[in-house]
């Protein structure tokens, strides 16, 4: 690498905080907005059919944008190809779902016997949208990963806060001038999603790339197999990719079965919180995702590896920590109506981020040496877990269940994926703070719940004690950042 690996990882960085707090925090402050103009019913078919995306654009494109980014790192000559690879997967897979969802509408209409969870006179116009949210929705993050692992982050930020402001401006339009509902909720996400593909597609010149791909193809340059090479990598993460979505989404589905699309409702307003933690995890994640493919095959990788993971955790620690502290003024400000009941939700949701995002730390690095089996192996686990403990959580405890059954999938994954990539790199970890450091949020998160008497001032105590925790880790981001100024 031209550039030392920690200021290439600083740098990426730097261009992803610009994308995401542009983007994260404009959308986060239209939630107060969304939970006084739609219904926790309106909010939960919203919440669900966005969950069930997660799960079908990596499915049915054969994570195509995940392929893009592994190997548009690794084949620079290669890239136009890509892209057309990618396309052709995800235009495949647009046909699958508009397929399916237009022959359900079909057999809705017919007033034939329906499922219940298929009952009401809208369910028809749902599949419909839901469609036509597919082809926008997967168009679209095919694109930001592919922008991402073909080195053009500046492209890909233009994306992303093209994506935020175009639904910014359509929702205001149709839910607060128009008074469309989840109607115009949707459409506002369509309009996003299709134009901000559109512009990253125009500033790659993307015409131009899949034109030169197909010339290039009829020459015999893909004798090489890339396009195998491609698919067998999308197809080897299959189990991974579903299996963490799983972990993230099948809490909503028993939710909305179990308990009603209200309750559904609640439980999504109540991850918007823990979004603020997933932002910071975001912008991380992103530039690690990078720094991961160009420094798995380094001399000294398990130190760089190391000292980034504990940085990451740090972090991850330090900002739920502060959160929990001030949850219920944040909740407060962020949840209108009957929405602020979800505030008691947030806590175990929040400390699940932490182990979601170690074990996507660890999930990078095992990707980087092409080993997307034990990451599905430690995914597939998680999921039974998640599931088993779902239906059992949420009939003794309802959404709080849920939300404590995702917390232990989530430790289950981070634990068994540790285990798994040991075998490519020896982390260097500090188990007994780390074991510590999680006992003092859960204390923390049980004096907020239980409104202890002066539980404020006795959670302000916990973060100034995990910040010692952490000291070392402070230090380091300073002095690595100091490094890169004066580099600069």
């Amino acid at each position: 690498m031209k550039e030392g690996k920690y200021r290439y990882l600083f740098h990426n960085m730097a261009l992803f905080t610009v994308s995401s707090f542009v983007s994260k925090v404009l959308v986060f402050c239209l939630v107060p907005f969304y939970t006084s103009v739609l219904t926790e019913a309106e909010y939960g078919v919203a919440d669900v059919m966005q969950t069930t995306l997660l799960l079908l654009v990596p499915l049915l494109s054969v994570n195509a944008g995940e392929a893009a980014l592994r190997f548009g790192l690794d084949h620079v000559e290669d890239r136009d190809r890509i892209l057309l690879y990618g396309l052709k997967k995800v235009i495949r897979s647009v046909f699958i779902t508009a397929g399916i969802s237009l022959l359900l509408a079909a057999y809705l209409y017919t007033g034939l016997p329906r499922p219940g969870f298929m009952a009401g006179r809208n369910m028809p116009l749902l599949l419909i949208l839901f469609a036509v949210l597919y082809i926008c929705d997967s168009l679209y993050e095919f694109m930001l990963l592919y922008c991402q692992g073909t080195e053009q982050v500046q492209i890909m930020i233009t994306g992303s806060v093209s994506c935020t402001l175009l639904v910014i401006m359509s929702n205001l339009f149709f839910l607060l001038v128009m008074s469309m509902g989840l109607l115009g909720y949707l459409l506002a996400q369509m309009i996003a999603f299709l134009g901000a593909f559109l512009i990253m597609f125009l500033l790659i010149d993307g015409k131009s790339g899949i034109k030169l791909a197909l010339q290039r193809e009829k020459a015999g340059a893909g004798e090489d197999h890339l396009e195998n090479e491609v698919t067998t990598y999308g197809s080897s993460m299959l189990l991974y990719s579903t299996a963490s979505w799983v972990n993230n989404a099948i809490d909503r589905y028993y939710i909305i079965l179990m308990l009603g699309a209200s309750q559904n409702g609640l439980y999504g307003a109540a991850y918007k919180i823990p979004a603020i933690l997933q932002t910071v995890q975001r912008i991380f994640a992103q530039a690690w995702q990078m720094s991961a493919v160009k420094e798995y095959k380094g001399a000294d990788r398990e130190k760089f590896f190391s000292e980034m993971y504990r940085t990451y955790e740090a972090v991850l620690f330090m900002g739920c920590a502060g959160i929990i502290w001030l949850l219920r003024i944040i909740a407060a400000l962020l949840f209108r109506k009957g929405f602020y009941e979800a505030w008691i939700l947030v806590p175990p949701l929040l400390v699940s981020v932490i182990f979601g995002a170690l074990e996507g730390f660890l999930g990078s690095i095992a990707l980087a040496f092409r080993d997307g089996k034990s990451m599905g192996r430690a995914t597939g686990v998680g999921a039974v877990v998640n599931i088993v403990l779902n239906y059992f959580g949420i009939m003794r405890f309802n959404t709080f269940g849920a939300a404590l059954a995702t917390l232990c999938s989530y430790f289950v994954m981070f634990a068994l994926a540790f285990v798994f990539v040991r075998k490519h790199v020896k982390l260097e970890v500090k188990i007994v703070r780390d074991i510590g450091a999680v006992i003092l949020l859960m204390i923390e998160s049980l004096l907020v719940i239980f409104n202890m008497k002066n539980y404020f001032w006795w959670n302000a105590g916990i973060v100034l004690l995990l910040l010692f925790l952490f000291r070392g880790e402070a230090m380091l981001v300073l002095r690595k950042l100091i490094q890169r100024k004066n580099a600069d």
